[in-house]
C-alpha cells in the first residue's frame, strides 16, 4: 500500500462513507488532473465521469482559470468581506446578476437601488450574497426567506417551507430541514425544523404511471394526467386554509440530484411554480447542481416548453446559452442558489442571488438591528471570485457553447447503447447529466434490494477499466466535464455496460 493511503487510512474521514469498508482495501489516491483525465500515486490514468461529484466544469487544468488565478495570487489572496468590498468580487458579482437575468435590458440596470415598480422587476435578481459550498447558499436563501416573510407578513408570522420527496439541499442544519432523504436525514431529526413535502415527479417509478416499462425515457412514453402537479396544489390550497401560507417553494429544478437523477417532465417546472406563485410563495431554485450549462444549451429550451408556455419573453432563451436550468422553462426565482461549477471546481465558493425587494426589506437604521446577521470567514474569495470570472467567460464563449452542444449529442447517442443490457430500467438524461437506473428485472421494475451494492460494484468494476464515478444507490451517474472527446464519451458509457455485464450478469 502507497505510503499516502496509510496516511489516509490513518488520519482522514471521508464523507458520506462507510469507513469499515474503507479501510478495507487501498484507495486510489489522485495525484494529477488534466483535462477529463486524473492520474493516481501508481500512474494508473482514469477519466473523471463525474465530473469530480458534479463540480469540474471546463477539465483539470484548464490554462485559462489557472491564469486568472495566478494573476490574481500575485496581488492578494483574501480579504475580508466585513467591513471592506474587493475587485474580483465585486465584478463577479455584476457578472452573475447580468447572466442571471435573461432579459435585454442593459447591465446598469442591475445597478440600480430604486425600488421596483413591476412583478417582472421586483423578481429581477439583483443581489448577490457570497458563501462557501451548495450548503450555506440554501441555508442563506432559507434565513433570507424566512426572515423577509416574517417582516411582510407579520413578525408573529411562523413561515413554512415546502420541498420535494427526495430533496437534499445540503448538509448544514436548515438544509438539511429541507431534505426529505430519510438514510441521509433521519440521524438528525431531533435538531431540525418541520418542512413539508410533496411528491416529486419520479416518472419511472410513478403509481399514477399507468404505462408498462419500455426501452426508453419514462418520461418518453408515461400515461398520467399529471397527477403530481395535483398533489402540488393540494398541499398549497391545504397551507392557506391553515391561515399560514408556504413562505417559499424549494426545488431542483429539471434534475434531482441525490434523490437519484430523478428528471423533471416537460411543463412540470412552470406549472408547479405558477401554482407556488398564486399562492404567494416565494421560488428557491437550488441550481446547485444544475447550474451552469448542466442541463444543456439554450437550443433545447424550445423542445421543454408546452404550447401555453411559448406566449413567455424570448430573451428567456437567449439567457446566455441557457446556463441555468430555469430559464429552459422560463422561470424566475426569488432566489437562484449556486455554488459547485461556480468556479469551474477549482475551489469552494457559493453564491445565493436574491431580488431588491427582498433586500430593502433588511434596510434600516443602525438601532433598527434589520442587518442580515449571517456570513463567513471567506466571504467573496479573491481567488474563487477570479476563477468564477474565467470560468463564465468560457462559458459564454459561442465556441465553447458549441462544443456543449456537440457533446451532449455524443453523449445521448452513446447511453442508447445501455438499453440492450437486462439490468438497466431507466436511463434518464438531462443535457449533461445522466443517471441509469439498475434494477433486478426491467420488464416489473424490480428494484435491486441495496443490501447487495448493486451500485456500488459496478462502479468498482468501471475504476478497474480506468472510469471514475460514484453511485446513488442503485443509480449510476455519468457527468462528464465540458472538455470531454467524443472518443472518451464513448470510453465511459463502454466501461459502464461492461462493469453491468460482470457484475450484474454473473450474479
Amino acid at each position: 500500500m502507497h505510503k499516502l493511503a496509510h496516511l489516509d487510512h490513518a488520519h482522514v474521514w471521508h464523507p458520506f462513507t462507510q469507513m469499515r469498508d474503507w479501510l478495507k482495501r487501498e484507495p486510489i489516491v489522485i495525484t494529477f488532473g488534466k483535462g477529463a483525465l486524473l492520474r493516481d500515486v501508481h500512474g494508473k490514468e482514469y477519466l473523471d465521469a463525474n465530473s469530480s461529484i458534479w463540480t469540474n466544469l471546463h477539465g483539470h487544468q484548464h490554462p485559462k482559470i489557472n491564469a486568472a488565478i495566478a494573476r490574481q495570487l500575485k496581488k492578494v489572496s483574501h480579504s475580508s468581506a466585513l467591513g471592506f468590498a474587493n475587485e474580483p468580487a465585486s465584478l463577479l458579482a455584476a457578472e452573475l446578476v447580468k447572466t442571471a437575468n435573461p432579459s435585454s435590458r442593459r447591465r446598469e440596470e442591475a445597478e440600480t437601488s430604486v425600488p421596483p415598480k413591476s412583478a417582472s422587476s421586483r423578481r429581477r435578481l439583483q443581489k448577490v450574497f457570497f458563501s462557501d459550498d451548495g450548503s450555506t447558499a440554501l441555508e442563506v436563501a432559507l434565513k433570507l426567506a424566512y426572515e423577509y416573510t416574517r417582516r411582510t407578513r407579520g413578525s408573529k408570522s411562523q413561515p413554512q417551507f415546502l420541498s420535494l420527496d427526495g430533496a437534499y439541499h445540503g448538509d448544514t442544519v436548515g438544509a438539511v430541514s429541507l431534505g426529505h432523504i430519510d438514510l441521509f436525514h433521519k440521524a438528525y431529526g431531533g435538531m431540525l425544523f418541520k418542512t413539508d413535502k410533496v411528491m416529486s415527479p419520479y416518472c419511472y417509478r410513478c403509481p399514477f404511471n399507468k404505462a408498462k416499462p419500455e426501452r426508453a425515457d419514462a418520461r418518453e412514453y408515461r400515461k398520467c394526467n399529471w397527477e403530481c402537479i395535483g398533489k402540488v396544489e393540494q398541499n398549497f390550497s391545504t397551507q392557506k386554509k391553515r391561515g399560514n401560507p408556504y413562505a417559499a417553494f424549494v426545488f431542483e429544478p429539471l434534475m434531482q440530484g441525490a434523490a437519484g437523477m430523478i428528471p423533471q417532465p416537460n411543463g412540470w417546472l412552470k406549472q408547479v411554480t405558477d401554482i407556488a406563485r398564486e399562492h404567494g410563495a416565494l421560488l428557491i431554485a437550488d441550481e446547485v447542481m444544475t447550474g451552469f450549462g448542466r442541463t444543456g444549451v439554450a437550443a433545447n429550451v424550445s423542445s421543454r416548453l408546452t404550447p401555453s408556455q411559448k406566449h413567455l419573453p424570448r430573451s428567456y432563451e437567449r439567457s446566455h446559452g441557457g446556463l441555468f436550468a430555469c430559464h429552459h422553462e422560463r422561470v424566475q426565482p426569488d432566489f437562484l442558489c449556486l455554488a459547485k461549477g461556480l468556479t469551474g471546481g477549482y475551489l469552494p465558493m457559493a453564491a445565493t442571488l436574491t431580488t431588491q425587494s427582498v433586500f430593502a426589506a433588511f434596510l434600516g437604521e443602525y438601532h433598527e438591528f434589520k442587518t442580515f446577521f449571517h456570513g463567513h470567514s471567506f466571504t467573496g474569495n479573491q481567488l474563487g471570485a477570479r476563477a468564477a470570472l474565467a470560468n463564465l467567460d468560457l462559458l459564454q464563449n459561442q465556441q465553447s457553447r458549441a462544443a456543449r452542444a456537440k457533446l451532449e449529442r455524443t453523449f445521448a447517442a452513446e447511453l442508447d447503447a445501455l438499453w440492450a443490457l437486462p439490468y438497466v430500467g431507466d436511463i434518464r438524461r438531462v443535457g449533461l447529466i445522466a443517471g441509469v437506473e439498475l434494477v433486478r428485472d426491467w420488464r416489473t421494475r424490480r428494484p435491486f434490494d441495496l443490501r447487495e451494492h448493486a451500485g456500488n460494484r459496478v462502479c468498482e468494476a468501471m475504476a478497474r477499466r480506468g472510469v471514475l464515478t460514484r453511485p446513488i444507490g442503485n443509480v449510476i451517474v455519468l457527468m462528464p466535464p465540458y472538455c470531454t472527446t467524443p472518443a472518451q464519451v464513448r470510453r465511459m458509457v463502454s466501461a459502464l455496460h461492461a462493469a453491468v455485464t460482470e457484475v450484474l450478469c454473473a450474479d
